[in-house]
Parts: C-alpha cells; sequence; structure tokens
C-alpha cells in the first residue's frame, strides 16, 4: 500500500514539474521584445503640419492651369453630366456655361437638392473650388453623391476647362509672393554692389599708371 502511495505521488510529482516546464518554456517563446528598429511612423496628413503654409492660393493655380488637362479631368464627370450647348440632363445637370450662374437655379428645370439651393449667389471660382473639394462639406445634404476631387491642380484645370465652355468668365489676378521672398535678391545685390565698385576701382588705377611716367619725362 506504501509503495502504489509513493508511486502516485511520484506521478503527481513528476506531472508538476512538467506544467512547471511547460509554464516558463511558452513564457519564453511568446514573450514580447520590441524591434532593433521601430518601424516608421505615420504622420497624420490632416493635422495640416507644414502643408498648409506652402499651399498655392486659387488664383495663382488658375493662372498656371490647363483647359486641355481639365478635360481629362471631366471624364471623371461624364457618367453624370453633359457639357455641350444645349446638352441634355442626366443623373446631374448640363453643365455648359456653368461659371457665373446662380447656384441650384436654372438648367431646364433640373431639380436640385435644396441644400444646393439654399447656399445662393452664383458659381464664381471660389465657390466652384470648394465644392469640387467636397460637395456634401459645400452643400450639407446635396444629392451629389460624388466624395470631390483631393487635388488642388485638378480642381484648377477642371474649374478652367468649365469655364471655357461657355462661360469665359476672366480669371482672377494671381497674388503676389510674399514680401521676405522678395527680400533676398534684394540683399544679394547688396552684396553684389560692393564687388562692383572695387572691380571698377582697379580699371580706373591702371589708368591712371601712365601719368607718372609721362611726367618722369
Amino acid at each position: 500500500m506504501d509503495n502504489r502511495n509513493n508511486t502516485i505521488a511520484g506521478w503527481v510529482l513528476f506531472a508538476g514539474i512538467c506544467a512547471l516546464g511547460l509554464t516558463i518554456g511558452s513564457g519564453m517563446l511568446f514573450a514580447s521584445h520590441n524591434p532593433e528598429k521601430p518601424g516608421f511612423p505615420i504622420e497624420d496628413t490632416a493635422s495640416g503640419g507644414g502643408g498648409a503654409a506652402a499651399a498655392v492660393p486659387l488664383p495663382n493655380l488658375l493662372a498656371a492651369a490647363d483647359a486641355a488637362k481639365g478635360e481629362t479631368v471631366f471624364a471623371k464627370c461624364a457618367a453624370c453630366h453633359t457639357i455641350n450647348s444645349g446638352g441634355a440632363n442626366g443623373i446631374g445637370p448640363n453643365l455648359y456655361g456653368t461659371m457665373g450662374e446662380a447656384i441650384g437655379q436654372g438648367k431646364a428645370g433640373f431639380a436640385f437638392s435644396d441644400a444646393l439651393k439654399n447656399v445662393g449667389g452664383n458659381w464664381d471660382f471660389d465657390k466652384m473650388d470648394h465644392w469640387l473639394t467636397s460637395p456634401r462639406k459645400f452643400a450639407a445634404g446635396t444629392k451629389m453623391s460624388f466624395a470631390g476631387l483631393s487635388s488642388p491642380e485638378d480642381r484648377a484645370n477642371l474649374i478652367v476647362y468649365l469655364n471655357a465652355q461657355g462661360s469665359n468668365l476672366p480669371l482672377p489676378k494671381p497674388e503676389a509672393a510674399p514680401a521676405g521672398d522678395a527680400a533676398a535678391p534684394a540683399e544679394g545685390d547688396k552684396a553684389a554692389a560692393p564687388a562692383a565698385e572695387e572691380g571698377a576701382a582697379a580699371p580706373a588705377a591702371e589708368g591712371a599708371a601712365p601719368a607718372p611716367a609721362e611726367a618722369k619725362k
């Protein structure tokens, strides 16, 4: 009887040792370790950072825009809109002569949403840029399902193309560069001035050199 009890106790002890060993082993195997080189952090582009300061004003983008490129961008709109003179309305209204027109009005009786009608005013360059950036933010509740164009250059090209289709509004004048940018060339001119003066003095000295020689004669 004692031998049997000793045998059972031995097996229980052995099982306990095995369980402890498995616990320690699994802890070592699955322990988390920090990588030697951490991954690259993902920057939050929505926070702006230095991007906002480097944003190009809309008038400058429009001045550099290309209507031909805008026609290519318009291909994204062609599923819902026509743009030819007298074109029929589709899912969206015909867009011929849109720039300068009243927002949410006309277009042969197209059924605009109340959200767009309530914006008021006319389609100028600034409003069109905001609309193309995000229709839902420009007119909350609009029926327009298009998410918008994230590229300022694409928007400018498209606006110039739309303007060329029966509107031809004068483009706004580009904004001048900040005063700080113009100061750098001025300082460069000042730095070059002493060098120019020194360069001018040298020929004068050389020209004056023969005079003492004539005096000796």
